[in-house]
């Protein structure tokens, strides 16, 4: 995008505008479901003993400019990234050597591999497996003279959230851009991006894309719960579809998004939420002496006789170490991981997901792409490498490429250190590197991954509405992530697998200011976002 326009967008509003926009945003936020539980650090503890209270979740008042032709990449690549990490799930013996070095040092994944081979052994009794995705991407500008070109950052296997409130962020966006007619909004001032005009720099792409991200998620799960066929149990109980979730969940109203659509279009597949502190109390396994298939029965809390049989358990929770902080937790994954109901993720598949594997991935020698993907043309492989960051192994001993750039001072300031984590705020950037590196053992840096960091758009600029009702403003990064959905059948020990559904569909963008280098919007870094796709001119 020409700076020229950077310098234009978003249009200049006086502060009468600006806090009738924002008046606006924070009205259609709640009434539209588009928010979240307050972190206690905006409503205390005290004023809000038994969390009933929800305010706006973080969205900026305006679209950001993307170019359509990165956007179409990201969307082109989605089901062959679904397909990707299908394939690892299912290559155990693959998997297991990139883990093997991570188990030495890690105990989170040395619990969660340790359970995966107790449940092997004792012999899986489902063979079905869900994947619902989100690859992450930002714009990468070298320097301002460059066009823009997609890179990755990471691949998501477990908790893929706000879908739910990435549809309705495109929805708020249209309704600002259109009210009262599409010709003539009172909210936006004039802009050429608003609308189908072709200025010297960009011919504009109109108003947000549709949002189909909770269509297909929630697809996802209703295909796989009619996957899951005959009952286990005898005499046959009703099915259901469980949602597991954090005790004392902020994010609820973006999976809510999801359960509802399922009851609106599917009227007879209940969903129910389970607190991970529950999951030991309020489902049970039969003894496998009396079931051997060990289907999963949930009891509702509320009615002791309305019992189920759970046909897909979907993880919301239990992602990171922090939500293992007793042994009940540990036994509570074993307990679900050994049940009948179809995972989303299994195990297997939430290993996928780990950093080190996406750094492997990232290797041509020898390529590993070709394994996973034997079908895939040259052009497609060449388009997935292409979105990969350059990424560095940190075990590989001290004079390794990757230890080499991580200790170095100038060199480092290009790069982040990766743990194998979850949910943002764990990472260590530039100049920290060589100092964290320094605190500890040369053993304890197979924890990590180095890669080099992203360089996106330098005059990019948008308007936010904070959780806590302030408005901010400045210089932004935005991060874009498309969702995908896999269902597919496979054993273990069997590299062969028959996919059953892969599908792409939905977005959802997170845009942050410059100066902030972790983006989670639950852990308060970035604000909720759409898209204004244009066109660089030809």
């Amino acid at each position: 995008m020409g700076i020229s326009l950077w310098d234009s967008y978003p249009p200049k509003v006086s502060d009468d505008q600006l806090q009738y926009l924002a008046q606006t945003v924070k009205d259609w936020t709640i009434f539209n479901g588009l928010t979240v539980r307050p972190n206690p650090s905006i409503v205390s503890e005290e004023s809000n003993p038994n969390h009933v209270l929800a305010t706006n979740a973080p969205v900026t008042l305006y679209p950001s400019p993307f170019p359509k032709q990165c956007f179409e990449q990201a969307e082109d690549l989605q089901k062959v990234y679904n397909e990707l990490y299908a394939a690892i799930a299912t290559d155990e013996e693959w998997l297991g050597e990139v883990m093997k070095e991570l188990v030495e040092v890690d105990d989170f994944l040395a619990n969660l591999w340790k359970i995966h081979l107790q449940v092997k052994e004792e012999g899986y009794v489902q063979d079905l497996s869900l994947g619902m995705f989100r690859s992450d991407y930002m714009l990468h500008v070298p320097d301002d003279s460059s066009s823009p070109s997609l890179k990755q950052v990471e691949f998501n296997t477990i908790s893929s959230s706000f879908g739910g409130l990435a549809v309705r962020v495109a929805d708020l966006h249209r309704e600002l851009a259109t009210y009262p007619d599409p010709t003539h909004s009172i909210s936006y001032p004039p802009h050429p991006l608003f609308n189908t005009a072709t200025s010297a720099s960009i011919t504009s792409g109109g108003y947000p894309p549709t949002n189909e991200a909770v269509d297909t998620l929630a697809s996802a799960l209703i295909t796989a719960h009619q996957s899951y066929r005959d009952s286990r149990t005898s005499p046959p109980l009703p099915q259901c579809i469980l949602f597991l979730v954090q005790d004392n969940e902020r994010n609820l109203f973006d999976q809510m998004a999801l359960s509802q659509h399922i009851r609106t279009t599917n009227r007879e597949i209940p969903t129910f939420r389970i607190p991970t502190s529950k999951i030991l109390s309020q489902t049970s396994i039969p003894a496998s002496s009396e079931n051997p298939s060990r289907p999963l029965i949930y009891t509702h809390p509320a009615n002791p006789n309305a019992r189920y049989e759970v046909t897909v358990v979907y993880f919301r929770a239990l992602y990171a170490p922090t939500e293992y902080d007793t042994p009940a937790a540990w036994t509570a994954r074993h307990h679900l991981e050994r049940s009948a109901a179809i995972k989303c993720p299994s195990i297997l598949l939430h290993l996928s997901g780990s950093k080190k594997v996406q750094q492997v991935l990232t290797s041509t020698d020898p390529s590993h792409l070709e394994r996973f993907l034997p079908k895939t043309s040259k052009e497609t492989l060449d388009s997935l490498r292409a979105s990969f960051a350059p990424q560095y192994s940190m075990s590989e001993g001290p004079d390794s490429e990757g230890v080499r750039i991580a200790l170095d001072p100038d060199l480092a300031q290009k790069h982040v250190l990766k743990p194998q984590r979850e949910g943002g705020g764990n990472n260590i950037y530039r100049s920290n590197i060589p100092t964290f590196l320094k605190g500890i053992s040369e053993k304890e840096y197979k924890q990590y991954i180095l890669m080099e960091l992203i360089q996106p758009p330098s005059k990019a600029r948008n308007v936010a509405l904070r959780s806590d009702g302030q408005i901010v403003s400045g210089d932004v990064i935005s991060e874009l992530g498309i969702f995908g959905t896999c269902l597919w059948r496979s054993k273990v020990g069997s590299q062969e697998k028959n996919i059953l559904q892969n599908r792409m569909g939905g977005y959802l963008l997170r845009t942050k200011a410059r100066d902030s280098d972790e983006g989670g919007v639950a852990a308060g870094f970035s604000s909720l976002d759409s898209l204004i796709l244009y066109e660089e001119a030809v």
